[in-house]
């Protein structure tokens, strides 16, 4: 059996159940979404986009999938706990693939813990897909294309829920939005613990002109379970908007991580989008994002850090199809024990998108001979006025410079972990969000040295 038959029939089987917990907005789109999956079925790694993850692979266990919508008995706000202080961040949570919704007593404020999920400007929404129907038809499901692409197509014909972030025109969210992306495999009413689980988490964002904002999601594994969650995000940024993006993931190497992030700009648009993978299973992160009006800019930043037999992708398409905008990536891995690395990003420059500026750069260390690292800067121009440029590199850490610091007393393995911190705290410092920059230089320095992942008191990641 190909893999994506199992979900062919969890659908054909499931229909009703899935129309019946979920939105209207979201299922007019179903439908479609399933023949476009049945069509096209999972790429093979012949297809150019895919050619470095496995996807029949991934995909090939034949997971659970919550569709009853049973409750997770978890409740965040009491449970979670952070060691790194002054993030200061409106804190929301999406358990599995629901947004968390915390009863509220009338006429207070909600604070839990110490910890604050909303306080925000008038007209600014942070909630679920469902309860605001007339804004998300509008948007929903135009960015993420289910004919162009299996992976959105699946999580369009089973997702049943989602996080809405709407930022009215001309309204500036002073205050960071963190959304904390919880797996957990236990049902309240089930009789044993799910072994595997799949959860299909889907966000839309909308930023409508000269309005601002700042995301950050984190991504957590609360059991030591096979999880398998498909994201798919929609961003659109209105004209002279702001939108700074960061998505961190901190899970384990049962986890199973497929996002594609689409996100269209309007002119003199801002964009900073940050990918941080700091421990995973397998990981494959796609983005396209597309200039829809003159001016526009965007900034695209990862860093990988992967050792025993983890896999990381990161695959961009970034589309100029009107003159005068400007678009940098800069991603950096460092991979040890027999972790694979890739990297492809593409820059498609369309007809008649003149005075383009564009520069990629995708450097990589490989800490030991059995690590592997693909790299894959690439770039399609059909216009003669543009200023681009990319490339790539690939080595290990300078012996000289391990040599100088160890004839200074420094012991060879804190010399490499000089080194290797020193190596992503470029990506890391030119992070927009301060308070997050201090806190990834801490977290870094503890993956380097081996430490667990959790934070010192969350009772979510025992």
């Amino acid at each position: 059996m190909n893999s994506e038959q199992q979900y062919i029939e969890l659908y054909e089987q499931a229909r009703q159940m899935i129309f019946d917990h979920a939105p209207e907005v979201m299922n007019a789109v179903r439908d479609q979404a399933f023949e476009d999956f049945r069509r096209q079925g999972f790429p093979s790694k012949k297809v150019e986009r895919y050619k470095y993850t496995d996807l029949q692979q991934l995909f090939a266990p034949d997971y659970g999938v919550n569709l009853s919508r049973l409750k997770i008995p978890v409740d965040p706000y009491a449970a979670f706990r952070c060691d790194v202080p002054n993030l200061s961040t409106s804190l929301y949570f999406v358990v599995n693939d629901m947004f968390y919704q915390q009863e509220q007593p009338k006429g207070q404020r909600l604070r839990v813990g110490g910890l604050c999920p909303g306080i925000l400007p008038e007209g600014v929404i942070v909630g679920s897909l469902r309860d605001h129907p007339d804004l998300v038809s509008r948007y929903y499901a135009r960015l993420a294309k289910t004919g162009e692409d299996a992976v959105t197509a699946l999580n369009t014909m089973l997702a049943q829920d989602g996080l809405l972030v709407y930022v009215p025109k001309g309204v500036k969210v002073d205050r960071a939005i963190q959304v904390i992306n919880i797996l957990k495999a236990t049902p309240q009413n089930a009789q044993r613990q799910v072994p595997d689980l799949m959860v299909n988490r889907r966000v839309l964002i909308i930023v409508e002109p000269q309005a601002e904002i700042k995301m950050l999601f984190c991504d957590h594994a609360a059991d030591d379970r096979n999880f398998l969650a498909t994201q798919v995000i929609e961003a659109y940024v209105g004209e002279n908007a702001s939108l700074d993006l960061y998505c961190l993931e901190e899970t384990h190497y049962k986890n199973v991580r497929v996002s594609n992030v689409y996100i269209d700009q309007q002119a003199n648009s801002r964009v900073n989008h940050n990918v941080i993978t700091l421990h995973n299973g397998n990981t494959r992160n796609r983005l396209d994002l597309t200039f829809s009006g003159e001016g526009a800019e965007c900034q695209c930043y990862g860093c990988v850090i992967a050792d025993k037999q983890q896999h990381v992708d990161n695959n961009t398409l970034i589309t100029h199809r009107v003159p005068h905008c400007t678009s940098s990536e800069l991603y950096k891995y460092v991979l040890d024990d027999q972790a694979t690395g890739a990297f492809a990003g593409r820059v498609l420059v369309e007809h008649g998108a003149q005075k383009t500026t564009s520069q990629m750069t995708n450097q990589n260390l490989t800490a030991t001979k059995e690590a592997r690292m693909f790299t894959q800067p690439m770039l399609e121009i059909y216009a003669d006025d543009v200023k681009c440029a990319h490339g790539s590199t690939v080595g290990q850490l300078n012996d000289a410079a391990l040599f100088y610091m160890r004839q200074r007393g420094i012991s060879l393995q804190e010399a490499r972990l000089l080194l290797q911190n020193a190596f992503i705290n470029e990506v890391i410092d030119h992070m927009q969000l301060e308070p997050l920059r201090d806190r990834l230089h801490y977290l870094v320095e503890k993956r380097f040295r081996g430490e667990l992942n959790k934070c010192a008191g969350c009772k979510l990641c025992k």
